[in-house]
């Protein structure tokens, strides 16, 4: 009976406890839910409990538990709309970025490609050069830097060093005959390239005798892994991007083709994965689908056959540059950039106005290239995802808004260059012209060796003559 007092909705245990709370929330504004919420353990009416009076252990059934639990589900789904609602929201936010950022870049570059080789040149080192910056603070520990003054110096000695290294070719062949025309200028820059190895390796030296000299104890493990870190990188960024530099004095051409390609991939892969993309393609990388990498595929191959056709139309992209001046090239476009006339089957012609089309040489090679990057090139890119996975990053830097740094957008770009350097010069470019036999014979040889080599090559030709006679 004790029990069923308490259980009473109009007994003086549970008025006081009611009138107890309404001093701190007024009741008045409360609705019959936020009541029921408000006194959860205090029964309302008889009739929320089902209770025998005579059971010594009645317990209390809540009948609007129900309700409640529906409530929750429903507070649950809608929070779990509203999550998607935002990260749909993210997503085209992220979207808008990253296009007015790549639009941004297509400026730059369209404007510096109409500038000329050198400056592109120049944007290929710039860019070089926030990449090294990106990969050397990858690793970089504030704890022990602060015991090594100056050791991050001794990096960048190491990567400039390299940079003299690399293009030490491309000055050997271009440099000579921008400054020809002064004989004392000539001979020391002649023989600045002439020793340019040799000045190169004591630079190396004296970078390798400085690390050596900077060890300290209980940081051996620390400058040693930088140490192989600043070669890592001296691989990946220069080695590699050393053969864009390459490519362009082959003609601008053949610069733009491989990086527009890996663009046109880039955007297409990011386009189709984004509206089709249900099947996921490696799992280095969750956001890349099949869907995305085959349709990228077939458009990247198709874009860029016709796309080489435009390019072709231009001498200032096709002529090569073998000096380093600036003006306007003027050349005999190649075979290459010369059309072909091909004559259309006979079940198309009846439907189409032309009765034959013209298509250069040099779009079947850009076939190949639109093949390779679709195929292959994408592949550096899941290498650098590994690489930052492994290091627990989502970008190399945050230098382009919606990309990342520009490690995050050269990844690709220097796969394809290496591909680009290797396929020129295995179908496209000669290995040995008169120029360059002429060139090097003029800054390798002295005056009496030059004319030994006349006199050799006379008694050559005049043998042949006799023979043919």
């Amino acid at each position: 009976m004790a029990r069923e007092k308490d259980l009473n909705p109009h007994s003086p245990r549970i008025r006081k406890l009611r009138e107890n709370s309404q001093t701190n929330t007024p009741t008045s504004r409360m609705s019959s839910n936020q009541r029921d919420n408000h006194y959860p353990n205090i029964p309302n009416s008889p009739r929320d409990y089902n209770y025998a009076p005579s059971s010594p252990t009645a317990r209390i059934r809540h009948r609007r538990r129900s309700s409640e639990n529906l409530a929750e589900v429903n507070r649950s789904n809608v929070s779990r709309v509203s999550n998607l609602l935002l990260g749909d929201r993210n997503k085209y936010q992220s979207m808008w970025i990253r296009t007015c950022s790549s639009l941004w870049m297509l400026g730059g570059v369209m404007f510096i490609i109409y500038m000329g080789h050198l400056y592109i040149w120049a944007m290929v080192v710039v860019i070089q050069i926030f990449m090294a910056r990106e990969l050397f603070f990858l690793l970089r520990r504030a704890h022990e830097e602060r015991r090594l003054p100056g050791f991050r110096l001794l990096n960048w000695h190491f990567f400039f060093t390299a940079m003299l290294f690399v293009y030490g070719r491309i000055l050997q062949q271009q440099l000579v005959n921008t400054v020809s025309s002064d004989r004392f200028i000539y001979k020391l820059v002649s023989g600045l390239i002439k020793y340019q190895m040799i000045i190169w390796y004591f630079l190396y030296i004296s970078g390798f005798i400085w690390f050596i000299l900077t060890l300290k104890k209980k940081t051996y493990r620390y400058q040693f892994g930088q140490y192989a870190w600043t070669h890592m990188i001296l691989i990946v960024v220069l080695a590699q991007s050393s053969f864009i530099v390459a490519n362009i004095f082959e003609g601008i051409f053949w610069f733009l083709m491989p990086a527009a390609v890996i663009a046109m991939n880039d955007v297409a892969a990011y386009f189709f994965g984004f509206y089709f993309g249900k099947t996921p393609l490696i799992k280095l990388s969750p956001k890349k689908t099949w869907e995305g990498y085959v349709g990228a595929s077939v458009a990247t191959i198709i874009s860029a056959f016709f796309f080489a056709n435009v390019l072709g139309q231009f001498q200032w992209l096709t002529c090569p540059r073998k000096d380093f001046s600036t003006g306007w090239l003027h050349c005999d476009p190649g075979p290459l950039f010369r059309p072909e006339y091909y004559s259309l089957p006979s079940w198309i012609a009846p439907y189409s106005p032309w009765k034959e089309i013209s298509i250069l040489p040099v779009q079947w090679h850009a076939f190949y290239f639109g093949l390779f990057a679709s195929a292959i090139a994408p592949f550096g890119g899941f290498f650098a995802s590994g690489f930052k996975r492994a290091f627990k990053i989502k970008d190399f830097g945050d230098s382009i808004p919606g990309h990342g740094g520009f490690t995050d957008r050269m990844d690709c770009q220097n796969v394809m260059s290496f591909f680009a350097y290797i396929y020129i010069h295995s179908f496209i470019v000669n290995q040995y012209s008169v120029e360059m036999i002429l060139d090097q014979i003029s800054r390798g040889l002295g005056h009496e060796e030059q004319k030994m080599l006349y006199v050799k090559l006379g008694e050559i030709l005049q043998d042949k003559l006799e023979g043919m006679f």
